[in-house]
């Protein structure tokens, strides 16, 4: 009799993993989505008799799982994401793989709250993966007692788990759909270009947006399913057959082409309009559409027109942009500035060209647009236009503009700077860059005010100030045959030097001074005024980028000066490591290794007064003047071992 009581014990407990298995399926078969999710959790925690569990998507970006179905002590929990960092659900997402702690949960994380006030002592989770192998989301259980050591509730939780995944992936897979659908109907009909599919028999089955303008019409249910014989010319239909006839034939290597006689559309209205269009024929041979994509003539030039009106805009903005920072005037009272702000003030109402010299950095820009806006054309345009940066192919082109076709990339005609500029003032910075059959163009606009595009034999007419600029020495361009002579003299009717920074003496504080309230105002920064120890050092450096220079270290004090004075970080090596009232007059010019070794003696006679401390009060890097972080790069460059206390 035992042995067939055991038997019978085996065929009871078949019957009821049986019935348990066709319980899950039937409690999760009739639903899909969030009501299938809600279904399985619940059923899962009475089937493995825990306190609850829960179905979420991972989202990666943010490193955190939004619960789709949360079941706990008998309630569903709002489903609010949560951070996986911290929970036990960050083991099965970074590692990839089943997770399980069968005992004592809060040991492990003893900084979760909602584990502790849950009550919870045991956890098992899964993750999900999409068909590429990345984790979409996963399956959890939790419970008030340790998890039974026994083959069936891992068997169970894998069977839901495999039944989740499943679910999980069609999901993640219908929503990417639906994401794609989204994507291609906004690009169709947020295409400019008009867009009409028809089939063999030439009925419309899309239309998008912009040919639905194109044609005057408000619904593409006046459209769809009309044939395209209503919307074009009957010449403009045998273009389109013959069209499709060569992709019949197969006498088109590729089933697209452009139809470059154009295309006449016809409105709803009746009217007429030029189209530019492609063809190109989708589907098979059997079942072939085909798509139209049109371009409304009229409308491209009139965006044409539209772009040319808008590039001048741009032009004029950016310039009154550039200007933001000029004051109107220029600062400084040394003698060299004001010998130049003198001969400024002679030639400023006046048509004379103007030529500004000295060296990068000096202010030449500002000196033109202050000419510009005190003489008579103030109210007209200011164009600039940087030689130097102008590739050397396209100078005579962004001078003076070019027809369509004028060479490759021509797509358009294009008014140059010279038409830009008529009725007002044209600068023209690092002048003595032109190329010399750009200087021969730019002499005739100066001696009789005309010139022709690009492409064109039609001739122009300007009436332009000239304001030139150059760092270079133009006379010895002359004699190297590098810059006309004749145009020299042309441009050099006044003659302005601007003095270098290095020779205006105190003109340098007022700069700095001033430099530091815009900034400030600009970066959103409180006004500081420049420390005193840093005054003298600004005067006596000898200021290489000038006033640009200037302008950029005094920027870089106000973001990272950290009290209520400016402390400009610059490399002032020279003053630093050599005071200028100790310098001998006379005293022998030292060599760049020579002064790196008096630059590093000096560093290391600061580093010991101050018993090597680098940052905070009494240190190095304050008796030095510059940031710890900038004496710590030196350290380190110059190689000085600093002793282990």
């Amino acid at each position: 009799m035992k042995p067939i009581q055991r038997n019978d014990e085996y065929k009871n407990q078949l019957s009821e993993e049986n019935a348990l298995l066709l319980s899950i399926l039937e409690g999760t078969s009739h639903e899909t989505g969030d009501a299938f999710f809600r279904s399985l959790v619940k059923e899962l925690a009475s089937v493995l008799d825990t306190s609850g569990a829960l179905v979420a998507d991972y989202l990666p970006d943010i490193k955190q799982l939004r619960p789709r179905a949360f079941w706990l002590s008998g309630e569903w929990l709002e489903p609010v994401a949560y951070d996986i960092a911290g929970t036990p659900c960050q083991d099965v997402i970074e590692k990839g793989e089943l997770f399980q702690i069968p005992d004592q949960i809060v040991q492990f994380f003893p900084q979760n709250e909602f584990l502790r006030q849950a009550g919870l002592m045991s956890y098992t989770g899964k993750p999900f993966r999409d068909t590429e192998g990345n984790i979409i989301g996963h399956l959890a259980v939790f419970d008030s007692k340790p998890i039974p050591d026994e083959a069936r509730f891992m068997a169970l939780f894998e069977i839901f788990g495999a039944r989740a995944a499943a679910e999980m992936r069609r999901i993640k897979a219908e929503e990417s759909v639906r994401e794609r659908e989204a994507q291609l109907t906004r690009l169709f009909d947020g295409a400019m270009d008009g867009i009409i599919e028809f089939d063999q028999d030439y009925v419309i089955r899309l239309a998008n947006h912009s040919s639905l303008q194109m044609m005057r019409l408000e619904d593409a249910g006046a459209v769809e399913g009309s044939v395209i014989q209503k919307w074009f010319t009957p010449k403009s239909i045998e273009l389109i057959q013959r069209v499709l006839a060569d992709f019949a034939a197969g006498s088109l290597s590729e089933r697209k082409t452009w139809i470059a006689e154009g295309l006449t559309g016809i409105d709803s209205q009746g009217e007429p309009f030029a189209l530019e269009a492609t063809l190109s024929q989708g589907g098979d041979q059997q079942r072939p559409s085909f798509t139209l994509i049109m371009r409304d003539v009229q409308a491209l030039r009139e965006a044409e027109e539209k772009i040319r009106s808008l590039q001048l805009e741009t032009e004029l903005l950016r310039e009154e942009l550039e200007s933001i920072h000029s004051t109107g005037e220029i600062i400084g009272q040394s003698r060299a500035i004001s010998a130049a702000t003198q001969k400024l003030n002679q030639v400023a109402d006046t048509q004379a060209t103007v030529l500004l010299l000295g060296e990068t950095g000096v202010g030449k820009e500002v000196f033109a647009r202050e000419i510009h806006r005190r003489s008579s054309r103030k109210d007209e345009k200011l164009v600039t236009v940087n030689c130097a940066a102008i590739p050397r192919d396209l100078v005579e082109s962004e001078f003076f503009g070019h027809t369509r076709g004028a060479f490759t990339g021509a797509t358009e005609v294009r008014d140059g700077r010279f038409l830009i500029a008529d009725g007002g003032t044209i600068f023209l910075d690092e002048v003595g860059e032109l190329p010399l059959d750009v200087q021969a163009k730019l002499l005739r606009v100066l001696q009789q005010g005309e010139f022709e595009p690009v492409g064109s034999s039609q001739m122009h007419r300007v009436n332009v100030r000239v304001i030139a600029a150059t760092n270079r020495n133009l006379m010895n361009a002359v004699k190297k045959g590098e810059f006309r002579e004749d145009l020299f003299y042309r441009l050099n009717v006044f003659p302005i030097e601007i003095p270098p920074l290095r020779d205006r003496g105190d003109d340098i504080l007022l700069l700095a001074d001033f430099f530091a309230r815009t900034n400030a105002q600009k970066l959103g920064k409180r006004y500081k005024p420049i420390a005193e120890e840093y005054a003298e050092r600004l005067v006596q450096y000898t200021w290489p980028g000038n006033v640009r220079e200037l302008q950029n270290i005094i920027e870089h004090a106000v973001i990272t000066s950290p009290d209520d004075w400016l402390r400009p970080e610059v490399s002032l090596e020279q003053v630093q490591a050599t005071p200028v009232d100790e310098t001998p007059t006379g005293a022998p010019i030292l060599t760049a290794d020579e002064m790196r070794d008096q630059q590093r003696d000096n560093i290391r006679r600061a580093l010991e007064a101050c018993d090597w401390k680098i940052s905070g009060p009494g240190s190095a890097s304050q008796l030095l003047g510059i940031q710890p972080s900038t004496l710590r790069s030196q350290i380190k460059s110059m190689a000085i071992q600093i002793p282990v206390s």
